[in-house]
């Protein structure tokens, strides 16, 4: 594999991404109560657990896209609240269901990203290039977004997301709509990234890919966390998926 899409990120000690007793609430609900977990340089986390446990809540007030109503979260030591522009100059995020102007090319829209992150002329041009051949994509970079299938929207959007070379990369179901060889391919750049000491936190329905692909999972249900730890300490002698539906109905 090609690995020079991504550069070597600066080192630190701290996490890449700390959530110390998290909380959050919709009215008189509370969706998220108590929840601490930390991903360190290198780690490919998964965070799994039913519709409605909390993945997308946490996840949203980690990429600074809601307000967090207690705990702290902080990505490389920034305070997502109090420094936020630190903060997502360090992460990059994928929804499960990425919203792009459609009038845009390709093109158009990952130099609109390169613009925004500051990324130098010289280093986008090599970033996309290598990207979109890796994703099968070059081809498709002068037409509209508009014409894309969904597979193709999340492949742009995911090249998008590499561009500035983030030192977190949060994804909320990343491979729905790809195809195997995109599939394939994407689950090489994760390992890339994290081997350069950048760190990846992804949500997935899909417990096999999370068990071959992640060296820490955590499991959520109904706001609170079950479970956390290295995916062999979580999984023991079973599947993810037994450890998962055994947990979920238990606390049930």
């Amino acid at each position: 594999m090609n690995d020079s899409a991504l550069t070597t990120p600066t080192p630190s000690s701290l996490p890449v991404l700390s959530v110390e007793h998290f909380q959050k609430r919709y009215g008189d609900t509370v969706a998220v109560r108590d929840l601490s977990l930390s991903v360190e340089a290198g780690d490919i986390y998964g965070f799994i657990g039913h519709n409605g446990a909390g993945k997308t809540t946490l996840i949203r007030s980690i990429v600074g896209a809601q307000a967090i109503d207690g705990g702290r979260i902080r990505i490389c030591g920034h305070d997502v609240a109090r420094k936020p522009l630190q903060a997502k100059s360090a992460l990059a995020y994928v929804p499960d269901n990425p919203d792009v102007y459609e009038f845009m090319t390709g093109m158009q829209y990952l130099t609109f990203m390169a613009d925004i992150f500051r990324v130098p002329d010289d280093e986008r041009t090599r970033r996309i290039g290598e990207l979109a051949e890796r994703l099968e994509l070059t081809d498709a970079l002068g037409d509209t977004v508009g014409t894309y299938s969904h597979g193709m929207r999340q492949k742009l959007v995911l090249i998008g997301a590499l561009i500035h070379e983030p030192r977190l990369l949060v994804l909320d179901e990343p491979f729905v709509g790809l195809d195997p060889v995109a599939s394939h391919e994407l689950k090489a750049i994760l390992h890339e990234l994290a081997a350069r000491g950048g760190a990846v936190f992804f949500s997935s329905h899909v417990l096999e890919v999370v068990e071959k692909l992640c060296n820490k999972v955590a499991i959520i249900r109904g706001g609170e966390l079950l479970t956390s730890g290295t995916t062999e300490q979580v999984r023991g002698d079973s599947s993810l998926e037994d450890v998962f539906l055994e947990l979920v109905e238990k606390e049930a």
